[in-house]
């Protein structure tokens, strides 16, 4: 299907792109920076694991329904335990939020760590 060739034209494609793209995207990254762009990133990382808890918790809960609807109609083939597990581990998703928001005012959130510059870095082997 694909020769030798092909191959060796993707590779060229490919260590082009890398070196073309290489220059002047890494020159100013220094520890220090990097460090940064992790802290800020990670500041919105509890939005997102409320929402997806959210959204999680929502669909448990809708499943746990019907399943417990399952049971009703046809109660020798699903047993309640599964609906009733389904709708338990929904409402624990959905009050999560809520649960991290009263952890947090309850810790405070006015002693956080700040990222410190690194000065000097020194390997010296003797």
């Amino acid at each position: 299907m694909f020769n030798k060739s092909c191959y060796r034209l993707s590779a060229a494609i490919t260590a082009g792109m890398i070196m073309g793209s290489a220059g002047d995207a890494f020159a100013g990254n220094t520890f220090s920076t990097i460090s940064d762009n992790i802290g800020t990133s990670i500041g919105t990382l509890p939005g997102l694991i409320s929402g997806l808890s959210y959204l999680f918790g929502v669909l448990l809960g809708v499943l746990g329904v019907m399943k417990i609807k399952d049971h009703v109609e046809n109660p020798t083939q699903t047993p309640l335990k599964d609906g009733a597990i389904r709708l338990a581990s929904g409402g624990a998703l959905f009050a999560l939020p809520m649960l991290f928001d009263a952890m947090f005012n309850t810790v405070g959130t006015g002693n956080q760590a700040a990222v410190v510059p690194l000065q000097k870095v020194n390997f010296a082997v003797n």
